[in-house]
């Protein structure tokens, strides 16, 4: 049985921490191999500020396989330490960050069997290297997991970060600037008519009478008015399924977060997930407090997200036992996770939501997968990998497939279904 297998959940190790902390921080380098979700990302920024304070050489590599990079990497340096040459890194680490697959790294990243956060994970290994975690950071990466803040072994980072008032529950929707009609166009924390629409937005904030300049004042009652606004176009869109009146409440009554990067943690997250599919550098950047960096990452999370919700605009859809399929005209790979999970909260009516494209880009078709809750979707796609000589990548939640062109969309998802089926 692969270890992305989650299904079941498992008592944490409370030694876990510890084992990796000693491990890296005896080690001359750091490799840390990343999947491209938002809360790896979050874990990812928490260990490299750990291992920078620690004065600790690191790299940093985000993937949809990163345990089969990891891999790669080392079965390349042992075949050239074989040859003769000398490497430099022969005692150095490898750590994988992923709620999925870790291959056989000895360091992963919440340990094997574990279900909290990565982002929880990397935090309590930072305190272990005297590092205390931006708890900021951890608690976006937790939103990033679904999970919500203060649950999954997140409640000592909620209460420090509230301890230091640096999180602070107020009425409205979880954006990332005070540019709201922008945001509200831009989110991927919900699915509604005007998303990727700033007009659309814009509108809806005129006829509720709230200006829509990045410097005017937004009281509660605002705030409040625009919440109500947000949960019942999500709710009642042509396209909503059943559970999209609970899904939205997700994004609504955020965490403001007044000295942190963005304005809220719900925003937060969703800059990180937009980030560990385009530009995951642009994380670390952030979590170092680069110049430039908020800019940055604003920029790529909202080109991001226009280009998910407009291949989001108008997929063809199908609707089988167990998994709902939406083939969509995109030439932009990195978003189908995104489109994949905004298309399982809020638009189907099955467990699974398979994303695939209705044209190959670049000579390959591309799919992403996605669940709410554990069914294994790393385990199928490694499946059809192997079956169609693909690449494939994930967790229990969320996967992705890229294949050979000339597999038909058809051919694809039938592959998908049965290997569901099957595990």
């Amino acid at each position: 049985m692969s270890d992305s297998r989650t299904d079941a959940a498992a008592a944490p190790d409370p030694d876990a921490a510890s084992r990796v902390a000693s491990a890296v921080a005896a080690a001359p380098f750091v490799r840390i191999f990343g999947h491209a979700d938002g809360d790896a990302l979050a874990a990812c920024g928490l260990l490299a500020v750990a291992l920078r304070d620690r004065e600790i050489p690191f790299r940093v590599h985000v993937s949809a396989d990163p345990a089969g990079d990891a891999v790669a990497v080392e079965t390349a340096e042992d075949d050239s330490s074989e040859a003769g040459a000398t490497d430099a890194d022969a005692e150095s680490r490898t750590v994988v960050v992923s709620r999925g697959q870790r291959g056989p790294a000895d360091l992963a990243v919440p340990a094997r069997g574990d279900r909290q956060p990565a982002s929880v994970a990397a935090a309590a290994i930072s305190r272990e290297l005297g590092v205390d975690p931006d708890p900021v950071l951890a608690l976006a990466g937790v939103i990033a997991a679904g999970e919500t803040p203060g649950g999954a072994g997140s409640d000592d980072l909620l209460a420090a970060a509230q301890a230091a008032d640096l999180v602070e529950r107020r009425p409205g929707v979880a954006v990332p600037t005070a540019d709201l009609a922008a945001d509200l166009a831009h989110s991927t924390r919900f699915d509604a008519p005007f998303s990727g629409d700033g007009d659309a937005a814009r509108d809806l904030l005129a006829d509720l009478g709230i200006p829509t300049d990045s410097d005017a004042e937004i009281d509660e009652e605002m705030r409040t008015a625009i919440a109500s606004a947000v949960a019942v176009e999500a709710a009642t869109a042509d396209s909503a399924a059943p559970q999209a009146a609970e899904s939205v409440g997700d994004a609504l009554r955020p965490y403001a977060t007044p000295t942190a990067p963005f304005a809220t943690l719900g925003g937060y997250a969703d800059v990180l997930s937009a980030l560990a599919c385009e530009a995951p550098g642009a994380a670390v950047s952030l979590a170092f407090g680069a110049p430039g960096a908020v800019s940055e990452a604003v920029d790529v999370w909202r080109d991001h997200a226009a280009a998910a919700h407009a291949a989001l605009d108008s997929p063809t859809t199908g609707r089988y036992e167990g998994v709902y399929v939406l083939r969509v005209e995109t030439d932009r790979p990195s978003v189908l996770p995104m489109v994949a999970r905004l298309a399982r909260v809020f638009r189907s009516p099955e467990p699974v939501a398979l994303v695939v494209t209705d044209e190959p880009v670049d000579g390959r078709r591309r799919a992403a997968l996605a669940a709410t809750e554990p069914r294994g979707l790393a385990d199928a796609t490694a499946t059809v990998a192997r079956e169609l000589a693909a690449d494939a990548g994930g967790t229990p939640t969320q996967a992705t497939l890229d294949v050979a062109g000339s597999v038909a969309d058809g051919e694809l998802i039938a592959a998908v279904r049965e290997a569901l089926d099957d595990d």
